[in-house]
């Protein structure tokens, strides 16, 4: 059982006064949380852990004093009463969270934990949907026991009548509200029964819908190989596309990250960033065509075959992902804006749709075991799901054989 103690710290301010802390004690083991108030020792009853009635305020420190300790008392009994061996550590914790018990202060943990991590993508899409939850309180922090699903409810509304938002980004707000609860609750600086997501009828059920994946057509595809592009910046963001779909829907940020080291003997070696696999595929004609385009570019095997990160420190990963971002956006600038209409390219033309494109002209001619070692897919599962997305054949047969 650990105790709890209300006392000064031994080591003095400049001032000459104590800091007033909550001393807790468990397997000998002891941790501290200051309160914010200092005493001079002389001001202090040790034995009955008060402050003198000859201080000026000692009826309201006193009060603060017995509040704070009862509070801890029942904080280390709960963390105890859940967990024999619980550490004074983790008591510490249970009486005084990191960040406290209001929800901006914890979403402003979470982002800077997202940035610490080097995660840009994830950490420029929360910041705003953090940025527009608060704006939609008018600005101000919000206790988590006051975001119950009324609110939630009401939020959800709000942007898809104010802000026009499509379920699926909805979706991606409440998941980041639900993101900072379960970080509050981690941390302990919230008790379970505020959490408001579920799948009961009294909880917010956080529901992802469907999307249809859409790739270009052959017919599209070829169009874009062949359509001459007289404009440098618009030829390069045809040739990251081009290399995307040539190497089985490479993501493009993989794309962005090719170096010339990474193809040896006529084969591709390199590991996929969103997962870490590694593997090898062999290097498609016209996938050298585009490379030797940029082979006048290169300074040394480890240099990066498209520009967008050369000079980049490589170290930074927070900083490589905010470039690959800024890249990725002026590439799909060019395609939509530029590429497309030139092209007269049919579908919708994006980095993205280049791996939807090689899916969609794989359909049910490549065995999924195969498909799934391109992907890079730990489950198989997993690919059978993403390539059905793409698969209308069984569909259209069965339309044909009713309506004829």
């Amino acid at each position: 059982m650990a105790t709890i103690k209300v006392v000064l710290r031994k080591k003095a301010n400049k001032d000459g006064t104590y800091p007033l802390a909550i001393r807790i004690t468990k397997d000998r083991k002891t941790s501290f949380i200051h309160l914010g108030y200092n005493l001079k020792p002389e001001e202090w009853i040790e034995a009955e852990q008060r402050v003198k009635s000859s201080h000026p305020n000692s009826k309201r420190l006193n009060n603060f004093i017995l509040a704070k300790k009862a509070a801890a008392s029942d904080k280390s009994l709960e963390a105890e009463t859940l967990k024999d061996e619980v550490s004074v550590r983790a008591i510490k914790q249970k009486i005084k969270p990191k960040g406290g018990a209001t929800y901006f202060a914890q979403a402003a943990i979470y982002l800077q934990r997202m940035q610490d991590a080097g995660n840009f993508n994830c950490y420029n899409a929360d910041k705003a949907r953090v940025k527009y939850f608060r704006e939609f309180l008018n600005g101000s922090d919000i206790a988590f026991s006051d975001i119950n699903v009324g609110l939630i409810e009401r939020f959800k509304v709000h942007l898809k009548s104010e802000r026009k938002l499509s379920d699926r980004t909805i979706a991606n707000y409440l998941m980041v509200i639900r993101a900072v609860f379960n970080q509050a609750i981690k941390e302990g600086a919230l008790d379970q029964k505020y959490y408001p997501f579920g799948n009961s009828t009294e909880k917010i059920a956080i529901k992802l819908p469907e999307t249809t994946k859409r790739g270009l057509s052959a017919e599209d595809v070829a169009k874009l190989e062949a359509v001459e592009l007289d404009n440098p910046k618009w030829d390069d963001a045809r040739n990251k596309w081009l290399t995307s779909f040539y190497f089985a829907g490479m993501r493009i940020s993989d794309v962005l990250r090719l170096k010339w080291s990474d193809f040896q003997n006529n084969r591709l070696y390199y590991t996929m960033g969103k997962n870490n696999k590694s593997g090898s595929l062999i290097v498609p004609d016209k996938a050298w065509q585009i490379l030797q385009k940029y082979e006048h570019l290169k300074t040394s095997e480890d240099d990066f075959i498209f520009a967008d990160l050369k000079g980049i420190d490589l170290k930074d990963t927070f900083k490589i992902k905010e470039e690959i971002f800024l890249a990725v956006n002026r590439c799909n600038k060019l395609l939509t804006e530029y590429i497309t209409p030139v092209a007269k390219i049919e579908g919708k033309l994006t980095t993205h749709i280049a791996r939807h494109t090689f899916a969609t002209l794989a359909g049910d001619k490549v065995p999924i075991q195969m498909l799934q070692k391109l992907y890079r897919h730990s489950d198989v599962r997993t690919t059978i799901g993403y390539q059905s997305a793409f698969i209308y054949k069984d569909a259209d047969e069965a339309l044909k054989a009713v309506i004829g």
